[in-house]
Parts: C-alpha cells; sequence; structure tokens
C-alpha cells in the first residue's frame, strides 16, 4: 500500500511500488529489456507506460512517447521557482510589516505561529491528495513565508544580526553541494539509501516531539535537544537530513522525466523540494540561533 506518511513520503518511493525507479530503465515505447528481472520495476507508477501502449496495437513498431504532456525539467524549474518566489515574497512582507520590538512581538509573533499551523494544514492535505493542487500548493508557500519572515525578524533583529542571510546561504550551499554530488555519482539512491534515510528521520522526528512534550509539561527547554551543544548537535543532524532528502528529492526528478511523468507531477517536485528546503534553512537558523544566544 502507498505511504500515508505525510512528510516523509516521496511519490515513487512508496511501498505500493516497491521502491521502483531504483536502478530500473526509463520506457521508450514499451516494457524495458531486462524489467522482468527486477523486483522492482513492476509497479513503478511510470514504468507501464499507458502512452507507450497505444504504439503496440497492430503490430506496430514502439515508439518513443510523446513529449507533449510529460514532465520536464523545464516545468519543474518553473514550478519550484513559483513556489519559492511565493514564499520568499511572503516572507519579506511579513518581515517588513509584522515589527518584533518588545511593543509589537507577541502579536507578530502569533500571526507567524498561526500561519504555521495553517501552512501545516494545506501541507498535510496536499500530502494526502494524489494528484497535485496548484493553488494549494501556493496556498502552502505563502502561509510559511509569512512564519519564515516572523521567525527569522525575530532571531535577526533579537538574537543575531545577518542570521537570516547566513541561513539562506548555507541552505543554498547545502542545495548546490548535494546537487553537485548527485549528478556526479558521488550519491547513490537505493534501497538501502532510502531505508536509512526513512529510519533516521522517524528516529528524528520522535526524538523531537518527545523533547517538546517534556518542554511543554515540564518547562524549561525539555531534554535539552534543542538548545545548547545537544541542540547544535540535533540541528546539524537536522540539516544532513535534510540533505539526504535533497536526494531523493532528486531523484523523484530524475525518474518523473525519464518514465515520462504527467506534467502535473511537476508541482509535486516543487512540493516536495520546498518542503526540504524550508526543513534545511529551519535547522540552521536555529543552529545560529543557539550558537549567538550562547556568546
Amino acid at each position: 500500500m502507498r505511504s500515508r506518511n505525510p512528510v516523509f513520503s516521496r511519490r515513487g518511493f512508496s511501498r505500493d511500488n516497491g521502491y521502483a525507479g531504483f536502478n530500473t530503465a526509463p520506457q521508450a515505447g514499451g516494457p524495458a529489456v531486462g524489467t522482468q528481472a527486477n523486483p522492482y520495476a513492476g509497479g513503478n507508477p511510470y514504468a507501464q507506460n499507458p502512452y507507450a501502449q497505444q504504439d503496440l496495437q497492430y503490430g506496430a513498431p514502439p515508439q518513443a512517447p510523446a513529449t507533449t504532456g510529460r514532465m520536464t525539467m523545464d516545468d519543474v524549474v518553473l514550478r519550484t521557482a513559483s513556489t519559492l518566489g511565493t514564499l520568499i515574497v511572503t516572507a519579506a512582507l511579513a518581515w517588513a510589516l509584522l515589527p518584533v520590538d518588545d511593543a509589537n512581538i507577541s502579536r507578530s509573533y502569533g500571526i507567524g505561529v498561526g500561519a504555521a499551523l495553517i501552512g501545516m494544514v494545506l501541507a498535510l492535505v496536499q500530502s494526502f491528495k494524489r494528484k497535485a493542487t496548484p493553488a494549494l500548493i501556493l496556498s502552502y508557500a505563502a502561509f510559511e513565508g509569512v512564519f519564515l519572515g516572523v521567525v527569522s525578524s525575530v532571531v535577526d533583529n533579537r538574537i543575531a544580526s545577518g542570521a537570516a542571510m547566513q541561513a539562506v546561504i548555507g541552505t543554498m550551499a547545502v542545495f548546490a553541494g548535494v546537487l553537485v554530488a548527485y549528478k556526479a555519482g558521488w550519491i547513490r539512491v537505493n534501497r538501502r539509501f532510502y531505508g536509512f534515510v526513512m529510519a533516521a528521520a522517524l528516529g528524528f522526528v520522535l526524538l523531537m516531539v518527545v523533547n517538546l512534550l517534556f518542554a511543554v509539561f515540564g518547562g524549561g527547554d525539555g531534554l535539552g535537544f534543542r538548545s545548547g551543544p545537544l541542540g547544535v548537535f540535533f540541528g546539524i543532524v537536522g540539516v544532513l537530513l535534510g540533505a539526504c532528502f535533497l536526494a531523493l528529492d532528486f531523484k523523484q526528478v530524475e525518474d518523473g522525466i525519464a518514465y515520462g511523468a504527467p506534467k502535473e507531477e511537476a508541482w509535486l517536485a516543487a512540493f516536495g523540494l520546498t518542503l526540504t528546503l524550508v526543513w534545511i534553512y529551519m535547522e540552521f537558523l536555529r543552529i545560529i540561533a543557539i550558537l549567538n544566544s550562547n556568546d
């Protein structure tokens, strides 16, 4: 069955397709040679190309699938730029219009938290949907941008000047580094890699939830996993997990293009990349805040 985890599931890596896309050949006009030898290829959502089957009727020779209506790299780049652009614009507006001085910080922070909750709900709704809804994805980006704008302003103006720009640079560096490593073949996304990342991410999230519960009901910093030296350590772990998810996102895009995914899948790729980049940015911002608050 398809994974229903709204945060960590990635299209093309669900149980119902047997981690398809790992080491399976893209389809041109029909099933690829050697597909039967791969026990994980049978359920690939793009391996059995519905358009390619039309070329086989009446004994016609297989033809390469038409590119019309299929996802391309340009589609992914454009949708991701639209999603991130929406997030950046709303973050900038929140930074400018929601002051974080002593008289207004409670109101501004309340708006930011409210926007984060709405964004989380929208992200969950999209994660459970089988098809991409552009309006839903862009709305998530807008509300998430408000939250990031408020949090970044608080950290930048009250804890560490320049923290937001440092976090942006760090996020861009991780993105570029993982992309280069992935394209060079230094990162191999396979079943073992996927299983390790999922297990590590699940353990990380559960640990952070426990820490949050201790903080809410016990007061203080909970178990201290998000402050002090431990906070820096787990922040670095969070960045590394985000880098691993970027590799999974790149694999998703690569497989989608190779197997002729529908054009709408580009919105899901943009959604996944945005979630991952927000994760990495927040971890960098947290690390910077912890290091400067201990000065």
